[in-house]
């Protein structure tokens, strides 16, 4: 570092350069004589002490600024008079009161002290500011809070105001749309004519074919339609049940029924009388809507029984976005549909209020065609808990311990070592729930499942019997074959025979 001495009780300092990367700058250390060697210790303590705290002085200033290159350019450039930082710096540090810092500071020009006092303000601002947004974290952190918390309580109860609401200014809708025609009530020719058929007068032509189109979940129940079929072909009438998807949607079943229409006029030569119960009844309608000008030569009426033309309400507070657990709701009914039964969830998006809004308003019945629409109400009384339905049947091996009963040629078919076991499930208990909950929520009258105000078609005939009939009665044979009623094999002749007479009465201009 270089040598310390005192001579005669006085410091003398000596020079030692040392590089600091931008130049040689000259630091003053003290030199001494040969004297005692605690005062040589004490003065090399007090150098070496002085260096350091300069040192880290212009350390903390260097990285401050970090400009340590133009501090050592200003230094080299600063006298107008050729005198050089160094020497300028030797003849004013004689003294050893004035530090490092001190130095620096008066020998650079006007503008680097202008820009030292800007950084510092900067600094300072900076630290100001910090300390402000410390300050209203809190306040600004709450107010997010209390923002969230708004937005999540408006939301809730948007939730619960659109659950309660449901369906209560939907149902109907198609009554009270000016755009819709207005409907004939023709439960009095109904009843005459039914009443005729149950006295033995059957009046269906057998020039026409007779299609039997079933609805939803209708794949599930092996029975559908299949007493009605029986009961028409031992008529010697030409009636099939269409073999289609159920849970299928509207648009892809008008297509496999355009087909299938087509079909069954080449082949037979004759016009088809279509008959669609629930679901069937859309995808029917459906069809004669989207190509009504190839099938209007080849329909000659169209009968809906208990079809929801205008929608349902249970398939719309099913599938309702934006209610309370409209998503896991969602999620279960695809688990079901799509997994489960392997179907298609549009199956029951079409039969919900917006989307029959939209394809009506799209695509609406042809004008001129024979229209029958049949609508019921279910009964909610307490016996008809104890109703049941015979949906299938199993074939069994034939045991006397079974004890099923005296008569076996009602369920022998077959081998005779097999017996058939009706499969009844209380179909009846579970659509008269349906109609309550319907009739409590909304005050509205219904099968079960589809009410009756949307099941009436605009331009129909509408048929409203006085008898209490749930939606699945149509179809399933009841378990109670003594009933004293007309069944649903009578009712539905009836309904063609109704759309026969239409037909005719349109043809002959009446």
């Amino acid at each position: 570092m270089g040598d310390l001495f005192i001579h005669g009780g006085i410091l003398h300092t000596q020079s030692i350069g040392y590089n600091d990367g931008t130049g040689i700058v000259s630091l003053f250390m003290p030199q001494c004589s040969s004297l005692a060697l605690l005062d040589d210790i004490f003065s090399r303590l007090l150098a070496l002490t002085s260096y350091i705290s300069n040192r880290f002085i212009q350390f903390f200033e260097d990285l401050i600024y970090r400009d340590l290159s133009r501090f050592s350019e200003d230094f080299e450039s600063v006298p107008s008079d050729g005198k050089s930082v160094s020497t300028s710096c030797s003849s004013s540090c004689s003294s050893t009161s004035e530090n490092l810092d001190t130095i620096l500071v008066d020998h650079l020009p006007v503008y680097s002290r202008c820009e030292i006092i800007e950084r510092k303000l900067q600094l300072t601002k900076f630290f100001v500011k910090s300390a402000l947004v410390l300050a209203l974290a809190p306040y600004r952190i709450s107010s997010q809070c209390v923002k969230r918390a708004q937005i999540r309580v408006e939301s809730i109860i948007s939730r619960v105001q659109i659950t309660l609401h449901g369906s209560s200014t939907d149902i109907g809708w198609i009554q009270r749309d000016p755009n819709m025609d207005p409907v004939q009530d023709g439960s009095a020719r109904f009843l005459e004519l039914l009443n005729a058929i149950r006295n033995g007068e059957h009046k269906l032509p057998d020039s026409y074919v007779y299609l039997l189109i079933p609805g939803l979940f209708s794949n599930h129940g092996p029975l559908y339609f299949v007493s009605t079929k029986r009961f028409f072909s031992k008529m010697g009438l030409a009636c099939h049940i269409a073999k289609i998807h159920s849970e299928a949607s509207v648009e892809y079943n008008s297509w496999v029924l355009k087909q299938y229409i087509e079909e069954l006029f080449w082949g037979s030569g004759k016009r088809v009388m279509l008959l669609g119960h629930s679901k069937g009844g859309v995808d029917a309608a459906a069809a004669l809507s989207l190509y009504w000008c190839d099938l209007k030569d080849k329909v000659a009426g169209l009968a809906l029984v208990q079809s929801p033309y205008g929608g349902t309400p249970i398939a719309s507070d099913i599938m309702r976005e934006g209610q309370i657990a409209d998503k896991e709701t969602r999620r279960i009914m695809e688990l079901l549909v799509c997994r489960i039964i392997k179907g298609d969830i549009r199956s029951l998006e079409d039969l919900t209020y917006e989307k029959r809004k939209q394809f009506l308003s799209q695509h609406k019945l042809p004008k001129g065609i024979p229209l029958v629409s049949f609508r019921s109400e279910a009964s909610i009384g307490p016996g008809v808990i104890s109703v049941m339905s015979h949906i299938a049947q199993v074939e069994l091996p034939k045991l006397p311990f079974l004890g099923l009963g005296s008569n076996e040629s009602e369920y022998e078919a077959g081998p005779i070592a097999t017996r058939k076991v009706p499969v009844v499930v209380p179909v009846s208990a579970a659509m008269a729930v349906s109609a309550l909950h319907l009739q409590l929520r909304y005050g509205e009258k219904s099968d079960g499942l589809v009410t009756c105000r949307d099941a009436e078609v605009p331009g129909s005939v509408v048929v409203r019997p006085n008898q209490k009939l749930d939606h699945a009665w149509m179809v399933y044979s009841s378990w109670n074959k003594n009933q004293t009623g007309a069944d649903a094999c009578e009712m539905c002749e009836a309904l063609l025979t109704m759309l026969v007479e239409l037909g005719k009465a349109k043809n002959s201009g009446n």
